[in-house]
């Protein structure tokens, strides 16, 4: 195999073109240029990666695997490299239509998600808009620059390369159903380590041990969690049809007739509140198309207001 630096960028244009068409004389109508050249074109690809990428059929040719393969990893190539340009070169929000990826923890998705959604579409109406959860495999993504932008809680360890800002700081209380036996009465300690606890789980921060746990350990007590989830309907649902509480914010209550929200007991300060960040690339500081997605975000968080114990 030649050395791939090498490699004339039109001929993965190519790759791409026959392997989504499946014949040479369609793909050379897509490109625009004659047959002559994708002949040439088409032997520096047989040169570079093997006599094996196409195989020729009665009406046109079969892309084998590695050439799939190579087509998918071009796109993924492209897309980046695309945003750059349509960034830089005279950018314009409305008239931009590439794709945007937006990686947020999975309970930030579930809770912000759709008014997030909004934001975008009103200042990017034309872009394609990926959201996801924040998985495993996400920080590399980002790192290879395939996530334009995230949103996590401060707690979660990022490396130095990804420039971080607070969007929000999100206060917490307990939230239980409405006229709780004991939450009504006390939150203290005293009248409240026995009940059961919910809790989201949040990867990377709590997905082995809650810090509310070990808090529970210091003060002589066992915390008694009997729901552990990613997902808050689930939550809600154990937190309507039983006794058991969480420690999450007043968010969690709205349009939730049936639900409450308690006085904390005494707590460390930093465990009385979330705070939620927004970040992207150092490397990207400067483009246009990040810097409206933080204003963007930063806008709408702005504007978000957290409603009041009840």
């Amino acid at each position: 195999m030649r050395e791939l630096r090498d490699l004339d960028l039109n001929l993965l244009k190519l790759l791409q073109a026959v392997v989504e068409t499946r014949n040479t004389h369609l793909a050379a109508d897509k490109l625009g240029i004659s047959q002559t050249s994708v002949s040439r074109g088409m032997a520096k690809l047989r040169e570079t990666f093997g006599d094996q990428l196409f195989i020729r059929k009665a009406h046109g040719v079969e892309p084998s695997e590695l050439a799939e393969k190579l087509a998918e990893a071009a796109e993924e190539m492209f897309t980046p490299l695309e945003k750059v340009i349509e960034s830089y070169q005279n950018f314009e929000p409305e008239n931009f239509t590439s794709e945007i990826t937006i990686a947020m923890n999975i309970f930030l998705l579930d809770q912000y998600g759709d008014n997030i959604f909004t934001a975008l579409r009103e200042v990017l109406p034309n872009a394609k808009v990926k959201m996801v959860y924040w998985q495993d495999q996400t920080l590399i993504e980002m790192l290879n620059g395939q996530v334009d932008y995230m949103l996590h809680f401060s707690a979660f360890p990022l490396p130095q390369e990804i420039y971080q800002h607070k969007l929000k700081e999100v206060k917490l209380s307990l939230i239980a159903r409405k006229d709780h036996p004991v939450l009504s009465q006390s939150s203290e300690w005293e009248e409240i380590h026995h009940l059961p606890i919910t809790r989201i789980l949040v990867d990377g921060v709590n997905s082995k041990r809650a810090p509310i746990e070990d808090l529970y350990l210091a003060k002589g007590y066992k915390a008694n969690i009997v729901l552990s989830t990613h997902n808050v309907k689930v939550l809600l649902n154990k937190l309507k049809n039983s006794d058991a509480f969480s420690f999450g914010s007043t968010f969690m209550t709205e349009h939730e007739e049936e639900l409450s929200c308690y006085q904390l007991p005494v707590l460390p300060k930093e465990m009385r509140q979330l705070q939620i960040n927004g970040g992207y690339l150092q490397s990207k500081r400067g483009f246009p198309l990040n810097q409206l997605l933080h204003q963007t975000l930063q806008h709408y968080f702005d504007t978000v207001i957290q409603p009041e114990e009840k």
